[in-house]
């Protein structure tokens, strides 16, 4: 129980400075009237907007306020479109977090299957010809293989149709389709790398004391590898997975470019180039909540797997 509350304390004050941070980076780059009135404002107009905006409170009263009212849910109203911000992210959002679940989930099932695979055949034509493709894939971003696979596909194959993903909305089967393609661009990458990391730490726990105790005992290899090594080689596969839903979640705001995909990522991007700064701040944190939580999850799971990292 001291383990989880220490980790939710740490999960909490994480929050909170990131919060702070991305309230204050974007309050300090300055005020967004002259975006929205134009150059060409008046210094009383300008002077209303900012009185209007909160522009001219102190920093940390603004802070405060705009914490109090993002926890109970309210995020604010976009400069650009004059809407909440809440009801903006919350259209967003699902398409993101769909997007990323299912690369994540497209990572774990095929990547743990590969590296132990490797593993149980090392030196062999498998394990060589992996070795080769994990490091040329592990060199192609997402976005480039979002381009790939768009002209395979999309162009090429007409397996889905790039830049059309509104018509698929009310299709489960075609929008699972087209979201299969953007899902693999992201999780490609992931898949190389958690494959080495996978095959590595089997290894390693293969040469460790108390599997050669278990082989004096009578144990096979597979039941060595299955029995015991396995469990603790997937202990820092399982950090290195959360870890990577933060990269995912930066892959799926570029990968949404190249599919013209409707998620927070082309929202983020767009409220950038207007300094629309509410829509930022809130996209921000709920990354930054999303990314944290997954974190936390990893922890509670492989203290599970792991007794010694509940007990140290």
């Amino acid at each position: 129980m001291k383990y989880i509350l220490r980790k939710l304390g740490t999960l909490i004050i994480t929050l909170f400075i990131v919060s702070l941070l991305a309230f204050s980076a974007f309050q300090l780059i300055g005020d967004p009237t002259t975006t929205m009135l134009g150059i060409n404002a008046t210094p009383e107009r300008v002077a209303e907007l900012q009185h209007e905006l909160g522009f001219d409170r102190p920093l940390l009263v603004r802070y405060g306020e705009w914490l109090v009212n993002f926890v109970q849910g309210d995020m604010g109203t976009s400069y650009s479109y004059r809407m909440p911000v809440a009801a903006m992210v919350g259209e967003k959002l699902p398409i993101t977090f769909f997007l990323t679940i299912f690369a994540f989930v497209l990572t774990a099932v095929v990547s743990i299957p590969l590296g132990i695979i490797t593993a149980r055949r090392e030196g062999g034509v498998f394990d060589r010809v992996m070795t080769v493709l994990d490091q040329i894939v592990m060199s192609i971003p997402p976005f480039f293989t979002g381009i790939l696979l768009t002209c395979v596909f999309g162009l090429i194959l007409k397996v889905f149709q790039p830049g059309n993903f509104d018509a698929v909305r009310g299709d489960p089967l075609a929008f699972l389709l087209y979201m299969l393609f953007p899902a693999l661009s992201i999780a490609i990458p992931r898949i190389a790398m958690t494959v080495k990391m996978l095959r590595s730490s089997i290894l390693d726990q293969m040469g460790q004391d108390y599997i050669r105790t278990a082989y004096s005992r009578g144990s096979d290899r597979d039941m060595v590898l299955w029995q015991h090594a396995l469990r603790n080689a997937l202990i820092p596969v399982i950090t290195f997975l959360a870890v990577s839903v933060a990269e995912m979640v930066a892959g799926s705001i570029v990968v949404e470019q190249v599919f013209s995909i409707p998620g927070i990522g082309r929202l983020l991007l767009a409220s950038i180039s207007n300094r629309d700064f509410p829509v930022v701040q809130a996209i921000v944190v709920i990354l930054a909540l999303w990314v944290v939580v997954v974190n936390f999850l990893a922890d509670m799971l492989y203290q599970y797997i792991d007794p010694r990292i509940r007990l140290n």
